[in-house]
């Protein structure tokens, strides 16, 4: 229905425009009645409905209606599989409709930084072209349902200690190169409905009320047309954060900042045009939603067999040797207390309340021929960390009468959750000493882990198989069955690295400092730092194993030269080697050997997921355009790829690249002149526009320097090496020139 919401507005009191600003109550917005502006409902939603009514809370300690619980984003990114992530989101869409709701709180898209971070099981990535990617699908879906989506929690929130008031201390090229990229990707390419600010300062402002980041970068340059809401409490300043770029103000204040509002606008320090502004993007959302208003047909039985079928799809096979996948007459022990009850979602906000819940243990029992070759030990529970001996041993002789055992371990659900960061990488001691014990009766023995977020890994060189369950929704011991039994082949891939130990991580030491926290690694995040470093680790991103094998070859570029204004297409012929049907990731990473900034080794520019025949052969072509070479240049305030060469790498995973081709980048964009007493005559004489400048001083450096290369002071490349490195002031100090020399050079550059 088309509205004149100016209009509209015109006839609202101050009071109402004020009070359309925030909340109703904890999940509402407030309604007009006598202009015929309804209240609408907003709910956490990122991986399943958590509809509350008006006694509801944030933390979810009072139940929510009953609803499927999806698979967490921390599981759902291994699937690397856009088509998938956009049917979540038409699922969650329709079941978001059906309960009236106009707003879900997700997708969450910050990067993760450290695995400690209690809320790593509602992130995507430690990537921020998977994260953006999966966003976007997921945001296309929901949307295509008419409920929008308020992608979270922008920007650099990355730990929950002090989450509400801690600075995040980023220099510029990092927040755009890693932490805001996913934001840019979800807003350009689907546009949701809202975005909400984070609690945490960036570099000493608070994200409710920083104009450069909710209306320079959100609004001018990435085209946002949504409004901004505020994390639940996440404002400081109300009037500062309304003339900053946030709408809404989440939940409801009392009217106490509304108040503060129409003071502002009586008293001139707020112009009545701001909030206007604020009022028309809210409104506009919200009847978006009300003029699509329906109720589609769903069933939670239906759905929760597509939450099995992402769990399936996303879960990581993360090493075989031979054992995978088990066999129907096999006498098999299922070891541990998440076999029987599993752990499959985080706590805090967006916490499910589930209408059913499947474990291995009961899913095995479908299988009819398997199901009366499982025995199952419980060996150690779920919620503590306690070696029971008698309860070890019955484990311990069950995997000893079995042909192999699968241990079901996990972290319990008191390890990770929003509100606070977890204290280690380890799962607990008990899970840890029947494991070791396992092995040595058993050699054959499988690790199933439970888990938002990755965990050391003591006994990896002893077990012969791991799966990365991860925390599979509802059903996810449907999904931990079938591909155990090759019912399913495994696809998923790691969307985060898993280090050997928690100490070799780029922000161990500055990870959950309290009122700043310094990015001191920059853009070295995740497999940029592992790789630059050429760490070992205990699984890299993107790694994932098959039923299969897949063969790559016929890597094609469509021309080895371009320029900044040019697409490059990428090709490559994927080959299904084995006897079964499955599916893989390609990805493709890019290396910059020009050498004129400090980068990566490779970053993942594009990723597609196929799925094959044996023996069948399909193509994949990507393109990737200027940006996906090129790095944040923060003098020339935009991005910039060097000329010179760029390795196209296509891989398996960022530790197995399969094929390789270079390309020549020529670039037409001029960096800044530096131009001021401090540039080094090597900066002077490697530009065109400045290099004779460059080269008449540095033949007078060399002229002066070789007078004393004779007592072995400063022979050729030392006298070279200096040279080049010597700001134009110390010219002077050395007496190579006049003051008066040098000025006269700086005022001739100043005119180019």
């Amino acid at each position: 229905m088309e509205r004149n919401l100016k209009e509209l507005i015109s006839r609202m009191t101050l009071e109402e425009k004020a009070g359309m600003c925030s909340g109703l109550d904890f999940w509402n917005l407030k309604n007009v009645d006598r202009l015929g502006i309804p209240s609408v409902m907003v709910s956490d939603g990122p991986h399943g409905l958590r509809k509350q009514d008006e006694n509801g809370d944030h933390l979810g300690l009072n139940e929510s209606i009953k609803a499927v619980c999806f698979p967490p984003a921390c599981l759902s990114a291994c699937s690397f599989d856009r088509e998938l992530m956009t049917e979540f989101g038409q699922v969650i869409g329709k079941e978001a409709q059906a309960n009236d709701i106009s707003v879900i709180l997700g997708p969450a898209v910050n990067i993760k930084r450290s695995p400690l971070c209690g809320r790593n099981f509602e992130y995507y990535s430690e990537d921020p072209c998977l994260a953006g990617e999966a966003a976007a699908a997921f945001i296309r879906g929901v949307q295509s349902q008419h409920v929008g989506t308020s992608v979270k929690h922008f920007a650099a929130n990355n730990q929950e200690f002090n989450r509400m008031s801690n600075s995040s201390e980023v220099d510029e090229r990092t927040l755009r190169e890693i932490y805001f990229p996913a934001f840019e990707t979800a807003v350009k390419k689907s546009q949701p409905y809202t975005v909400m600010c984070s609690y945490n300062r960036i570099n000493g402002t608070y994200a409710s009320e920083d104009p450069w980041l909710l209306t320079d970068i959100l609004r001018d340059e990435w085209g946002f047309e949504g409004y901004v809401m505020s994390d639940w409490g996440a404002v400081n300043d109300r009037v500062e954060a309304l003339k900053a770029g946030l709408d809404l103000e989440m939940p409801s204040a009392g009217g106490v900042t509304d108040q503060e509002i129409m003071k502002a606008v009586r008293d001139g320090t707020l112009e009545e045009a701001i909030l206007d502004r604020a009022v028309e993007r809210i409104l506009r959302i919200s009847f978006r939603y009300l003029d699509n208003k329906k109720k589609p047909p769903f069933t939670l039985e239906s759905d929760h067999d597509f939450a099995c079928r992402i769990a399936e799809q996303s879960m990581v096979l993360l090493k075989n040797e031979e054992v995978l996948p088990l066999k129907e007459e096999e006498k098999i022990a299922f070891i541990g207390g998440f076999a029987k009850t599993p752990r499959f979602q985080g706590g805090g906000s967006s916490h499910i309340n589930s209408f059913r819940v499947s474990s291995a243990l009961e899913a095995v029992s479908s299988i009819e021929k398997a199901a009366g070759n499982v025995t199952y030990a419980e060996g150690f529970g779920v919620d503590q960390d306690v070696y029971d001996e008698t309860l070890a041993a019955e484990a311990i002789e069950a995997a000893r009468q079995a042909d192999k055992a699968v241990i079901f371990a996990g972290l319990p659900e008191s390890f990770e959750s929003e509100s606070y960061d977890r204290a280690h990488m380890r799962l607990p001691d008990c899970q840890n000493r029947l494991i070791s014990e396992i092995i040595k009766v058993q050699p054959k023995t499988i690790v199933v882990l439970h888990n938002g977020s990755p965990v050391e890994m003591p006994w990896l060189s002893d077990v012969k198989g791991i799966l990365e369950a991860y925390l599979g929704g509802q059903a996810v011991g449907e999904a931990e069955v079938r591909l155990l039994y090759g019912k399913v082949n495994p696809s998923g891939k790691l969307a985060e690295t898993i280090p050997c130990k928690l100490t070799e991580n780029p922000s161990y030491l500055t990870f959950g400092e309290s009122e700043k926290t310094v990015y001191s690694e920059g853009v070295f995040v995740g497999y940029r730092y592992y790789d630059a470093r050429q760490m070992q680790v205990a699984f890299p991103f993107g790694h994932g194993l098959s039923y299969t094998t897949f063969a790559y070859s016929n890597l094609k570029l469509n021309r080895h030269e371009l320029t900044d204004q040019d697409t490059l297409t990428v090709s490559v012929d994927i080959t299904n080697t084995g006897k079964v049907r499955g599916k893989e990731i390609v990805q493709l990473y890019v290396r910059d050997n020009t050498g004129a900034c400090r980068r990566p080794d490779k970053e993942l520019k594009g990723f597609e997921k196929i799925s094959l025949e044996p023996g069948e052969t399909r193509t994949v072509t990507m393109t990737l355009d200027h940006r996906s070479f090129a790095w944040y240049h923060t003098d020339l305030k935009d991005w910039y790829a060097a000329s010179g060469k760029y390795d196209i790498l296509i891989g398996a995973s960022s530790r197995d690249i399969r094929l390789s081709e270079s390309v020549q980048m020529n670039t037409s964009i001029r960096l800044p002149l530096k131009l001021d007493l401090n540039v080094t005559l090597e900066e002077l004489a490697s530009d065109d526009r400045t290099r004779k400048y460059g080269d008449y001083l540095k033949d007078k450096s060399y002229a002066y320097f070789n007078q004393y290369e004779g007592n072995g002071a400063l022979a050729g490349d030392m006298n070279h090496a200096l040279v080049d490195s010597m700001p134009m002031r110390t010219l002077v100090s050395f007496g190579i020139c006049t003051k008066e020399e040098v000025l006269d050079v700086l005022n001739k550059l100043m005119e180019l």
